[in-house]
């Protein structure tokens, strides 16, 4: 997982493998994977939090993230929230697609490796239990 996270996040300061398996270890985060890509998520008290997705620039535009996103939407939250970068269009475009609103922004959040902070957009997205927010596979 730390290879692909590095490989998806060049401008950034990647997870480590050992940051990741930390956080494995808590009952409150699932990890949905596929080939070339993952995500960790954390679910409380019916809230689903998307900590980070994943995807092997060679695995891109398959559709990965999308059934990664869509796997996370479906475990039984009432509302879900992530944060992503506002220079990532490509993940916006998705998360926006999937029915993610806009409710805030954490300014400079996102320190990069070259230094420049970028703001962080903070989506929301009221999710009815049980029920698979898409159907694309």
């Amino acid at each position: 997982m730390a290879q692909i996270h590095a490989a998806a996040f060049l401008q950034d300061r990647s997870w480590t493998a050992s940051e990741i398996s930390d956080l494995l270890v808590s009952p409150l985060i699932t990890a949905f994977h596929e080939t070339g890509g993952f995500s960790l998520t954390r679910l409380i008290a019916g809230e689903a939090e998307l900590l980070t997705i994943a995807v092997d620039p060679a695995y891109q535009n398959q559709g990965i993230g999308r059934r990664l996103m869509n796997r996370w939407l479906a475990i039984g939250a009432d509302t879900a929230f992530l944060e992503v970068a506002a220079d990532n269009s490509a993940a916006i475009a998705l998360y926006q697609n999937l029915g993610f609103q806009q409710i805030g922004v954490r300014r400079r959040y996102y320190q990069r490796k070259d230094g420049l902070a970028v703001d962080a957009l903070t989506l929301s997205k009221t999710l009815t239990r049980g029920h698979s927010p898409d159907s694309t596979p």
